[in-house]
């Protein structure tokens, strides 16, 4: 009896509610494209507010009778000024169309909805910012920074927040919601090999860091990366570029397809670069990468997407590798010589993908994804020389050919209980790796000459979350998020003559939950707290090497988003983490091993400037503290972990089609071992780039390391043996950063 009253009142509270008040809805749409903006802010002038989602659609409900401003804003996009006026018991439907306009920071208006912290900062630097190289959008990330290695054709050395993420053990990259990292890769856990992203294709950069979020699982745990690739070109392009060490780069984007009514909108554009490059190191790298992208968008009646996709990379080179320190300082070598020149490689994906989203009449949206990859991997390296063979060298082959499948999908809604808005998220998907001639070989100038590993690999990753945003109040949100991973390990150990593969299962929970604050549309405090967890090589769980299948790291930020001014973006945090387990490489045996626990703090600052109409500033400093719980004061550092990084620079961007921007990075001096007794040098580069257009022409110059700064890019403390030597030396083995490079380039736009 006392639930039922309970349940009746709860019911006439509703209705007083409903009835006392009325709501705002509306459709947001781009004036040129005519496609949906998602992810546009609208606010009163109140602090009550909304963001747009997928279709553009937004809702303010339980608003006080009365007369408002509506601000709907959005970056690149000049804000909309709507006087409203609510009724009682009524519902004001509205559509809206954002016309482009040049960047404005005075269009950023924050609010308690936009639980992710980060995303109104990349979202400005994407917009800013020139992106010429894949690496080019991580480094969009504040505080991370990368390092490459091999020719350029690997994936990149990676480091956020005080992890050596070596190449994606701790951050969790996708593209249009296909996994970029492989787990049990042949050369490290959680291979993150982004070349096959074209940099002009790429549309939204949304990133944050830390493992606070339920639609992100494995390797989540330092943040997650996720970048969306353009639905619709706005015009065909064509650009050429070429520059110093025999670099040249081609692109083209060719709408194919371009259909527009007032139910439907299709489009189907191609996108394809070539990149070639000797590079500058004595050996030629004869480095040559073609990519490809076909996209198809579908828009039904502003409730159903359907988008299918097919991309493909093909990447070859030479590499010098890391060389080190005493055979420079010997001079039998110069910075940009080898030891073993025979390094290299070659490497492909090809991904399918096809993505619905529908919004059904109840409200409910949902999300559906199947996707393919297909991935062969082909590395030759020779990080020792002749440490363990004096004879033939130490040089080894990585290998494997990889399928992979995958299924992502989510049911949301955004609902009401009582006067308090609500977002209920349920998301479910699996991730099925088939690898097969996973192989590490000793080999000498590339030929065979024994198997070192051998073996199939089949692991599985399906998941279960639930997220639910709770709007306590116009200024508070909260948003608690619970995920559920099972994962299946499987391992053929061929070497050892297996015909069967040695199996492991093992499931994990991650809760999460954070809270944002908004005083008003220009101050927001946030609190995220959070479990996450990466997973251990599948050969090291099924032999039983490694104590902990699925090592979690707990997390947790403080920080703040303040508008000082109208033309000022200021972020701060302070965070901690703390791992159960780190995962350190050991290139010549071909296994990712687990070391031990360790815990991390740090401030992140970030600020973004509009001087002039024309002129931008940002700035980035990072700072970390990584050390080893267990080890004795003095010897728990952690090897190559960041401490403290900076970047920042000046942009400029006027309506005269002059553009440039001038731009530096630092990192400095930290740990290269355990005692850190051995140092990995920091550096501080300048690099710009300018452009100017002239109606449908674009001509651009652009500039890495202006002041030919003498610079070690990849930096490892490594044992080795050269040829005439009879005792093994360890050192800081280095691959050089880009001496000066210039390149020059043309676009016409039609």
């Amino acid at each position: 009896m006392r639930k039922t009253w309970l349940l009746t009142a709860v019911c006439f509270f509703q209705i007083a509610v409903n009835a006392q008040s009325g709501s705002i809805e509306g459709v947001i749409s781009d004036s040129e494209l005519k496609i949906p903006v998602s992810g546009a802010s609208v606010n009163l002038n109140t602090i009550k507010g909304d963001n747009s989602d997928i279709f553009g659609r937004f809702l303010l409900p339980f608003v006080t009778p009365g007369q408002y401003e509506l601000v709907i804003s959005h970056i690149g996009y000049q804000t909309e000024v709507k006087q409203v006026e609510v009724k009682a018991a009524t519902v004001n439907k509205l559509s809206i169309s954002l016309q482009r306009s040049q960047l404005n920071l005075a269009e950023i208006r924050l609010n308690s909805k936009k639980t992710s912290s980060l995303n109104t900062i990349g979202a400005i630097d994407i917009k800013l910012r020139p992106i010429n190289t894949s690496q080019d959008i991580l480094r969009i990330v504040p505080g991370l920074f990368i390092a490459q290695h091999a020719g350029g054709g690997k994936a990149e050395q990676i480091f956020l927040r005080g992890f050596d993420i070596d190449h994606g053990t701790d951050i969790n990259i996708t593209v249009d919601g296909m996994p970029v990292n492989m787990v049990s890769h042949a050369h490290g856990q959680g291979y993150a090999d982004m070349h096959f992203v074209i940099p002009e294709t790429v549309e939204k950069a949304n990133f944050d860091k830390g493992p606070y979020f339920a639609n992100k699982g494995n390797l989540a745990t330092a943040g997650f990366v996720s970048l969306e690739t353009k639905d619709f070109l706005n015009e065909n392009q064509i650009k050429l570029q070429a520059g110093l060490f025999n670099t040249q780069r081609f692109v083209g984007q060719f709408k194919l397809l371009n259909k527009n009514s007032e139910t439907l909108r299709q489009q189907l554009y191609v996108a394809s670069e070539y990149y070639k490059s000797d590079g500058y190191f004595d050996a030629p790298q004869n480095f040559h990468r073609f990519n490809t992208l076909i996209k198809f968008t579908s828009i039904f009646n502003n409730k159903t997407k359907l988008t299918l996709l097919a991309s493909a990379l093909d990447s070859k080179w030479n590499a010098s590798g890391q060389i080190p320190e005493r055979a420079v300082a010997a001079g039998s070598i110069s910075r940009f010589g080898s030891i073993d020149d025979s390094e290299g490689g070659n490497t492909n994906r090809y991904n399918i993908s096809a993505t619905l989203n529908h919004r059904y009449k109840n409200g409910w949206q949902s999300t559906d994804q199947i996707y393919y990859t297909k991935n062969t991997f082909n590395l030759y390296s020779n990080f020792t020389f002749f440490l363990n063979d004096p004879v033939n060298g130490d040089e080894i082959n990585q290998k494997e050919n990889r399928n992979l499948w995958g299924y992502n999908g989510s049911f949301s809604k955004q609902y009401h209980a009582g006067n308090k808005k609500m977002n209920t998220t349920i998301g479910y998907g699996i991730r099925y790796d088939a690898i097969k001639n996973a192989r590490l070989d000793h080999v000498v100038d590339r030929v065979f000459l024994n198997h070192i590993q051998s073996g199939e690999i089949k692991e599985s990753n399906s998941f279960l979350y639930l997220n639910q945003d709770i709007e306590l109040t116009s200024r508070l949100n909260v948003n608690a998020g619970l995920r559920y991973d099972y994962l299946s390990f499987g391992y053929k150990d061929l070497l050892a003559g297996a015909t069967t593969f040695a199996k492991e299962q093992k499931g994990t929970f991650s809760p999460k939950i954070n809270f944002a604050f908004s005083a008003n549309t220009k101050l927001k405090i946030y609190l995220n707290s959070g479990v996450g967890f990466h997973s251990n090589d599948s050969r090291l769980i099924t032999n039983h090497s490694a104590n902990n299948s699925l090592p979690k790291v707990w997390g947790s930020d403080l920080g703040i988003i303040v508008k000082p001014n109208k033309n000022l973006v200021i972020k701060s945090a302070l965070w901690h983490f703390y791992s159960q387990q780190e995962f350190v490489y050991v290139g010549d045996e071909g296994i990712v091993e687990p070391s031990g626990k360790t815990r991390r703090w740090g401030i992140d600052a970030s600020a973004r400037y509009q001087i002039k109409s024309w002129l931008y500033f940002d700035l980035d400093v990072n700072y970390a503290r990584p050390r080893a719980i267990d080890e004795p004061k003095g010897s728990d550092y952690v090897p190559l972990a960041p401490v403290f990084t900076s970047v920042g620079g000046l942009s400029v961007k006027t309506k005269n089609g002059i553009n440039g921007s001038l731009r530096y990075r630092y990192i400095s001096d930290r740990p290269a071992n355990e005692d850190n007794t051995v140092v990995a040098q920091g550096y501080f580069i300048t690099d710009a780039v300018f452009s100017y257009t002239y109606k449908k022409f674009e001509f651009s110059l652009s500039g890495e390391n202006l002041f030919n700064i003498k610079w070690k890019e990849a930096q490892f403390d490594t044992e080795s043996r050269l040829k005439n030597e009879i005792n093994p030396v360890s050192e800081i083995h280095y691959t050089p950063g880009t001496p000066v490079f210039l390149k020059l380039g043309m676009a016409v736009n039609f």
